[in-house]
Protein backbone atom coordinates (compact mmCIF):
# COMPACT_ATOMS: atom_id res chain seq x y z
CA UNK A 1 0.00 0.00 0.00
CA UNK A 2 2.86 2.36 0.85
CA UNK A 3 4.42 1.62 -2.51
CA UNK A 4 1.18 2.53 -4.34
CA UNK A 5 0.94 5.79 -2.43
CA UNK A 6 4.58 6.56 -3.16
CA UNK A 7 4.14 5.90 -6.89
CA UNK A 8 0.93 7.95 -6.96
CA UNK A 9 2.69 10.80 -5.14
CA UNK A 10 5.63 10.74 -7.54
CA UNK A 11 3.29 10.73 -10.54
CA UNK A 12 1.30 13.64 -9.11
CA UNK A 13 4.45 15.66 -8.50
CA UNK A 14 5.68 14.85 -12.02
CA UNK A 15 2.45 16.04 -13.60
CA UNK A 16 2.38 19.25 -11.54
CA UNK A 17 6.06 19.94 -12.27
CA UNK A 18 5.58 19.39 -15.99
CA UNK A 19 2.57 21.69 -16.04
CA UNK A 20 4.53 24.41 -14.23
CA UNK A 21 7.51 24.05 -16.57
CA UNK A 22 5.22 24.17 -19.62
CA UNK A 23 3.44 27.25 -18.26
CA UNK A 24 6.77 28.98 -17.67
CA UNK A 25 7.98 28.03 -21.16
CA UNK A 26 4.76 29.31 -22.74
CA UNK A 27 5.09 32.61 -20.90
CA UNK A 28 8.73 32.92 -21.91
CA UNK A 29 7.96 32.17 -25.57
CA UNK A 30 5.13 34.73 -25.54
CA UNK A 31 7.34 37.37 -23.93
CA UNK A 32 10.07 36.77 -26.49
CA UNK A 33 7.54 36.82 -29.33
CA UNK A 34 6.19 40.19 -28.14
CA UNK A 35 9.73 41.55 -28.22
CA UNK A 36 10.14 40.28 -31.78
CA UNK A 37 6.85 41.93 -32.76
CA UNK A 38 7.93 45.23 -31.18
CA UNK A 39 11.21 45.02 -33.13
CA UNK A 40 9.47 44.20 -36.41
CA UNK A 41 10.73 40.61 -36.62
CA UNK A 42 7.35 39.05 -37.25
CA UNK A 43 8.66 35.81 -38.74
CA UNK A 44 10.60 35.03 -35.55
CA UNK A 45 7.54 35.95 -33.51
CA UNK A 46 5.44 33.49 -35.51
CA UNK A 47 7.99 30.73 -34.89
CA UNK A 48 8.01 31.35 -31.12
CA UNK A 49 4.23 31.54 -30.90
CA UNK A 50 3.74 28.32 -32.82
CA UNK A 51 6.09 26.66 -30.33
CA UNK A 52 4.10 28.19 -27.49
CA UNK A 53 0.88 26.77 -28.91
CA UNK A 54 2.52 23.36 -29.31
CA UNK A 55 3.20 23.42 -25.55
CA UNK A 56 -0.23 24.75 -24.55
CA UNK A 57 -3.00 24.98 -27.11
CA UNK A 58 -5.40 26.43 -24.54
CA UNK A 59 -3.58 29.76 -24.08
CA UNK A 60 -5.64 32.31 -25.98
CA UNK A 61 -2.86 34.90 -25.58
CA UNK A 62 -0.57 32.82 -27.80
CA UNK A 63 -3.18 32.69 -30.56
CA UNK A 64 -3.87 36.40 -30.22
CA UNK A 65 -0.19 37.30 -30.46
CA UNK A 66 0.19 34.91 -33.41
CA UNK A 67 -2.74 36.60 -35.13
CA UNK A 68 -1.12 40.00 -34.52
CA UNK A 69 2.17 38.78 -36.02
CA UNK A 70 0.36 37.40 -39.08
CA UNK A 71 -1.51 40.69 -39.41
CA UNK A 72 1.81 42.56 -39.39
CA UNK A 73 3.02 40.19 -42.13
CA UNK A 74 -0.14 41.00 -44.16
CA UNK A 75 -1.00 37.29 -43.98
CA UNK A 76 -4.67 37.91 -43.30
CA UNK A 77 -5.82 34.33 -43.92
CA UNK A 78 -3.68 33.01 -41.09
CA UNK A 79 -4.52 36.02 -38.93
CA UNK A 80 -8.25 35.36 -39.40
CA UNK A 81 -7.81 31.70 -38.49
CA UNK A 82 -5.99 32.60 -35.27
CA UNK A 83 -8.38 35.38 -34.24
CA UNK A 84 -11.19 32.85 -34.61
CA UNK A 85 -9.30 30.49 -32.31
CA UNK A 86 -8.96 33.31 -29.74
CA UNK A 87 -12.72 33.84 -29.86
CA UNK A 88 -13.30 30.10 -29.46
CA UNK A 89 -11.07 30.01 -26.37
CA UNK A 90 -12.08 33.36 -24.87
CA UNK A 91 -15.36 34.69 -26.34
CA UNK A 92 -15.37 37.78 -24.12
CA UNK A 93 -11.99 39.06 -25.38
CA UNK A 94 -13.32 42.18 -27.10
CA UNK A 95 -10.25 43.16 -29.12
CA UNK A 96 -10.28 39.88 -31.01
CA UNK A 97 -13.63 40.71 -32.66
CA UNK A 98 -12.45 44.09 -33.88
CA UNK A 99 -9.09 42.73 -35.07
CA UNK A 100 -10.77 39.81 -36.81
CA UNK A 101 -13.14 42.15 -38.66
CA UNK A 102 -10.25 44.38 -39.77
CA UNK A 103 -8.36 41.34 -41.11
CA UNK A 104 -11.47 40.15 -42.92
CA UNK A 105 -11.75 43.59 -44.55
CA UNK A 106 -8.08 43.45 -45.57
CA UNK A 107 -8.60 39.98 -46.99
CA UNK A 108 -11.53 41.32 -49.03
CA UNK A 109 -9.32 44.09 -50.43
CA UNK A 110 -6.55 41.64 -51.31
CA UNK A 111 -9.00 39.49 -53.25
CA UNK A 112 -10.64 42.48 -54.94
CA UNK A 113 -7.24 43.89 -55.94
CA UNK A 114 -6.19 40.53 -57.38
CA UNK A 115 -3.37 39.77 -54.92
CA UNK A 116 -5.25 36.71 -53.67
CA UNK A 117 -7.93 34.45 -55.09
CA UNK A 118 -10.13 31.58 -54.00
CA UNK A 119 -8.95 28.29 -55.50
CA UNK A 120 -11.06 25.31 -56.59
CA UNK A 121 -10.99 23.91 -53.05
CA UNK A 122 -12.30 27.17 -51.60
CA UNK A 123 -8.96 28.12 -50.07
CA UNK A 124 -7.15 31.42 -50.35
CA UNK A 125 -4.14 31.39 -52.66
CA UNK A 126 -1.68 34.02 -53.84
CA UNK A 127 -2.19 35.27 -57.37
CA UNK A 128 0.82 35.28 -59.64
CA UNK A 129 1.80 38.76 -60.78
CA UNK A 130 2.44 38.03 -64.46
CA UNK A 131 1.56 41.50 -65.66
CA UNK A 132 -0.11 44.72 -64.56
CA UNK A 133 -3.50 43.55 -65.79
CA UNK A 134 -6.01 43.23 -62.96
CA UNK A 135 -7.41 39.73 -62.52
CA UNK A 136 -11.15 39.34 -62.94
CA UNK A 137 -13.02 38.09 -59.89
CA UNK A 138 -14.45 34.60 -60.25
CA UNK A 139 -17.79 33.52 -58.83
CA UNK A 140 -15.85 31.73 -56.08
CA UNK A 141 -14.07 35.00 -55.26
CA UNK A 142 -17.34 36.91 -55.15
CA UNK A 143 -19.01 34.30 -52.97
CA UNK A 144 -16.07 34.25 -50.56
CA UNK A 145 -16.04 38.05 -50.40
CA UNK A 146 -19.73 38.02 -49.55
CA UNK A 147 -19.07 35.58 -46.68
CA UNK A 148 -16.20 37.74 -45.45
CA UNK A 149 -18.38 40.85 -45.53
CA UNK A 150 -21.08 39.08 -43.53
CA UNK A 151 -18.53 37.82 -41.01
CA UNK A 152 -16.81 41.21 -40.69
CA UNK A 153 -20.13 42.96 -40.04
CA UNK A 154 -21.02 40.32 -37.45
CA UNK A 155 -17.64 40.71 -35.74
CA UNK A 156 -17.82 44.52 -35.68
CA UNK A 157 -21.33 44.28 -34.23
CA UNK A 158 -20.12 41.84 -31.58
CA UNK A 159 -17.27 44.20 -30.75
CA UNK A 160 -19.75 47.06 -30.29
CA UNK A 161 -22.09 44.93 -28.19
CA UNK A 162 -19.26 43.90 -25.87
CA UNK A 163 -17.86 47.43 -25.61
CA UNK A 164 -20.91 49.68 -25.79
CA UNK A 165 -18.94 52.70 -24.59
CA UNK A 166 -16.12 52.25 -27.12
CA UNK A 167 -14.51 55.52 -28.16
CA UNK A 168 -14.38 54.33 -31.79
CA UNK A 169 -18.07 53.46 -31.93
CA UNK A 170 -18.84 55.91 -34.77
CA UNK A 171 -15.88 54.71 -36.85
CA UNK A 172 -16.89 51.07 -36.38
CA UNK A 173 -20.49 51.85 -37.29
CA UNK A 174 -19.23 53.57 -40.47
CA UNK A 175 -17.23 50.44 -41.33
CA UNK A 176 -20.36 48.35 -40.85
CA UNK A 177 -22.37 50.67 -43.09
CA UNK A 178 -19.66 50.59 -45.78
CA UNK A 179 -19.50 46.81 -45.68
CA UNK A 180 -23.27 46.47 -45.89
CA UNK A 181 -23.21 48.57 -49.08
CA UNK A 182 -20.91 45.97 -50.65
CA UNK A 183 -23.55 43.25 -50.44
CA UNK A 184 -26.55 45.28 -51.51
Amino acid sequence: MKRVLLVAGVLFISVVSTACINNFAVQELNTRAKEFIENGDYVSAVERLKSSIDLDSSAYESYYNLAVAYTKLDDYSNAVENYKKVIELKPDFVDSYYSLAVCEENLILDIEEGHLFVDEEGKIAKAEDKDDKKRELTEQDKSYIKELVTDAVKNYEKYLSLSADASDKDDVQQRIDDLNKKVQ
